[in-house]
């Protein structure tokens, strides 16, 4: 290696073991910072994953009630394909300002509830569920128009510490074709 000197004898410049070792720390520090972007880039998929899909399950659970006659009272939509008995609809005939169902977690009312796993397959219990949709009809003063609130939920988020996803949509349905 050629260094230069300065006037008065001093040397300058870096050798190659200087620069050796100087690239061996850089490289140390950015392996340790690169597995961090690496877990906190799959962390993000991973909930904007789960996210989408209880977007996606909420707005499945809509259209379903959604496609139902405003007076229902009997179809079960917690089953798949929907049967024309042994359900809620969408509450009957409901008196005005009334609401039935609900989509509080803390109080899930039967009828008004399903489970999903992981992979959005309906269950018939909460044993294996990943999701959970509830949802609540409500009348207005007048009683013709329904209120329909949907929630879908994970029950997890995709990393520690993380809140768990969940997804309402709130549509109206008139008696009124």
């Amino acid at each position: 290696m050629v260094r230069k000197t300065q006037p008065g004898g001093a040397e300058c410049g870096v050798t190659i073991l200087e620069t050796m070792v100087a690239v061996a720390i850089l490289l140390v520090g950015i392996v340790g910072v690169m597995s961090l972007f690496t877990v906190a880039a799959g962390q993000n998929k991973s909930q904007g994953e789960i996210a989408t899909r209880t977007t996606e399950y909420c707005q499945d659970k809509m259209e379903q009630l959604l496609a139902l006659s405003f007076a229902d009272g009997a179809t079960n939509t917690t089953v798949y394909p929907p049967q024309t008995s042994g359900g809620t609809g969408l509450g009957g005939n409901m008196a005005v300002n009334t609401t039935v169902g609900g989509t509080d977690p803390a109080s899930r009312v039967s009828g008004y509830l399903d489970y999903l796993d992981a992979n959005g397959n309906l269950l018939t219990s909460s044993a294996g569920a990943f999701y959970v949709r509830l949802w609540s009809i409500s009348t207005d003063s007048t009683g013709t128009l329904k209120t329909i609130t949907v929630r879908t939920e994970a029950a997890s988020a995709a990393g520690a510490g993380g809140m768990a996803p969940a997804t309402t949509l709130v549509c109206i349905k008139s008696s009124f074709l």
